[in-house]
C-alpha cells in the first residue's frame, strides 16, 4: 500500500507539471505550434527542425502523453490492489475517464483552431469546460493517493452542516478558478500596456467580451478565499483533529499568498512566470480543499457540533 501511495502522489505531482506547461503554451501563444494536426504535429510524429512555438506545443503534448500512461498504470495497480467499491479505486477510475477528456478537450481546442490569437466566444466556453474538467482530474488524482493509506468515502451522516459549506466552497473556488482561465486568456489576447489603459480597456463600451469578463475574476477570488477562510474554521469546529487542521492551515496559508500573488499579477501586467505561480497555487488551493473535505467527512466518529461559515468570521 506504501508504494502504491507514494506513486499516486508521484502521479499528481506529474500532472500539475503538465497543467502548468499547458498555461505556459496559452500564455505564449504557442497553441498552433502543431498547426490543426492532432494527434500528429504538423502532420509529422516527431516534428523536424521545429520552430520555438512548435517545441513548445509538442513538449506539451509529449508530456501530457507520459501523464496518460502514468494514470493508466495507476489504475491498473488499484484494481490489482483494491477490491471493487473500494473509495482509492473508484477514484482512480475516476481519474482515467477525466484524463481521456482532458485529452478530448485538447484535440478539440486545436483542431478547431481555439487557440494562438483566437478570440472567438467558443474559445471561452471551452476554456471553461478545460478549467473544469482538470480540477476534477486533479482532485481525484489526490482522492485516489489519499484514499489508498486510510479509509476513504465521505460520510455526511451527522455533518451535513460543514457538508453543506465545503461543496459551497467547492463549487465558488471552481466559478474562481474559471473566471481565472478566462481572464488569463484575456491577458494573453488583449495585453495591457498600463494598468490604467487595462482598467479602461475592460470598461470600455465597445470591449470584447473576454476583456470584460476579466473584471469578474478578482471579485470571484476575494469571495472564495473570504469563504475558504469560514470554512476551514467550520471544518476545523467539526472535527478538530490533525489531518483536518494540516489542510485547514494549508488553506489559510494558500489563500493568503495566491491573493497576494493575484493582485501582483494585475499590477505587474500579467508576465508569464507569475501567470504560472498563480495557477500552480490555485491548483494547490483546489487540492487542500478537496482534501479537508476528504478529511473532515471521513469514516469515523461523527463530530460533536458542526458550524456553518460566517461572513464576520472570514
Amino acid at each position: 500500500m506504501r508504494a502504491f501511495n507514494r506513486f499516486a502522489w508521484s502521479v499528481l505531482a506529474v500532472n500539475l507539471a503538465v497543467v502548468a506547461w499547458g498555461a505556459f503554451v496559452r500564455a505564449t501563444g504557442s497553441g498552433a505550434g502543431c498547426g490543426k494536426h492532432w494527434p500528429t504535429c504538423n502532420g509529422e510524429i516527431v516534428p523536424q527542425a521545429p520552430a520555438v512555438a512548435t517545441m513548445i506545443e509538442f513538449a506539451h503534448r509529449a508530456s501530457s502523453g507520459v501523464a496518460l500512461l502514468l494514470v493508466v498504470a495507476l489504475v491498473v495497480w488499484a484494481v490489482r490492489t483494491f477490491p471493487g467499491g473500494h473509495p482509492a479505486r473508484r477514484a482512480a477510475v475516476a481519474a482515467i475517464v477525466l484524463m481521456i477528456a482532458e485529452a478530448l478537450v485538447g484535440a478539440g481546442l486545436v483542431l478547431y483552431g481555439w487557440v494562438a490569437k483566437d478570440t472567438s466566444s467558443a474559445r471561452g466556453w471551452v476554456m471553461a469546460i478545460h478549467l473544469t474538467n482538470t480540477f476534477l482530474l486533479l482532485a481525484s488524482l489526490a482522492l485516489t493517493a489519499d484514499w489508498s493509506a486510510r479509509p476513504g468515502g465521505f460520510v455526511l451522516a451527522g455533518r451535513s452542516g460543514v457538508g453543506g459549506a465545503l461543496a459551497a466552497a467547492l463549487v465558488l473556488v471552481l466559478l474562481a478558478g474559471i473566471s481565472g482561465a478566462i481572464a488569463a486568456l484575456g491577458d494573453t489576447l488583449y495585453p495591457a500596456t498600463s494598468f490604467a489603459a487595462g482598467f479602461r480597456d475592460e470598461l470600455s463600451g465597445n470591449a470584447a467580451i473576454l476583456l470584460r469578463l476579466r473584471l469578474v475574476h478578482p471579485f470571484a477570488a476575494i469571495a472564495a478565499g473570504a469563504l475558504l477562510l469560514g470554512v476551514a474554521r467550520a471544518a476545523l469546529r467539526a472535527r478538530p483533529d490533525e489531518r483536518v487542521r494540516q489542510a485547514a492551515v494549508a488553506i489559510v496559508g494558500l489563500v493568503a499568498v495566491e491573493i497576494a500573488a493575484g493582485a501582483a499579477n494585475v499590477l505587474l501586467l500579467a508576465p508569464v512566470w507569475l501567470q504560472l505561480v498563480h495557477l500552480l497555487l490555485a491548483d494547490l488551493l483546489w487540492l487542500a480543499l478537496v482534501l479537508l473535505a476528504a478529511a473532515t467527512l471521513a469514516p469515523g466518529a461523527a463530530p460533536a457540533r458542526t458550524e456553518l461559515p460566517v461572513a464576520a468570521h472570514a
